[in-house]
């Protein structure tokens, strides 16, 4: 199976913001987001914007680093905030969080890559610090059913999404 890749580039906060909100616009539930990068990428950022298009309060969004899981509901879709950046590989019990990472709802999970086994048909975005205020993300999506957020994201990287939702214009 080939695997689907997008590059774009934010600059500032308000346009990664923008990205999590433009792919909450196509999620139904069920969808896997996995986020990596270093510390101060980007990624609680962009579970703002995800929580915000979701119609949950950007602001009640923090990184869950300390409880590992926030769960926000009261949106469209409930959104599970998942971090796993203090447990090492391998000391992540993904049998107890299985529950909200296969669920209804959407499951962002921040340094995806320390699960104890592999997410199968997710949406993983790498956000890299590319200059002062500049962020490169890059998605690919593995397995199936993330063609709509892939679209979402190329609307918004080549400018043919509404004004409403994209900054970059």
């Amino acid at each position: 199976m080939e695997t689907a890749r997008l590059e774009l580039v934010t600059h500032g906060e308000a346009e990664t913001r923008a990205v999590g909100r433009s792919l909450a616009t196509v999620l139904r539930g069920g969808e896997r987001i996995g986020l990596s990068g270093e510390l101060g990428a980007g990624k609680t950022c962009l579970v703002r914007g995800l929580a915000e298009g979701l119609g949950v309060p950007p602001g009640q969004v923090r990184s869950p680093s300390f409880p590992i899981l926030l769960p926000y509901t009261g949106g469209r879709l409930p959104l599970f905030h998942i971090d796993l950046f203090r447990l090492p590989a391998g000391d992540i019990d993904s049998l107890a969080l299985r529950e909200y990472i296969y669920g209804t709802g959407v499951c962002a999970i921040e340094w995806y890559e320390n699960l104890d086994e592999p997410l199968s048909d997710f949406l993983a975005i790498s956000i890299e610090l590319a200059g002062p205020d500049e962020r490169r993300l890059v998605a690919t999506v593995e397995g199936l059913g993330y063609d709509a957020a892939l679209q979402a994201l190329q609307e918004l990287a080549s400018g043919t999404l509404s004004k409403s939702l994209n900054p970059f214009r």
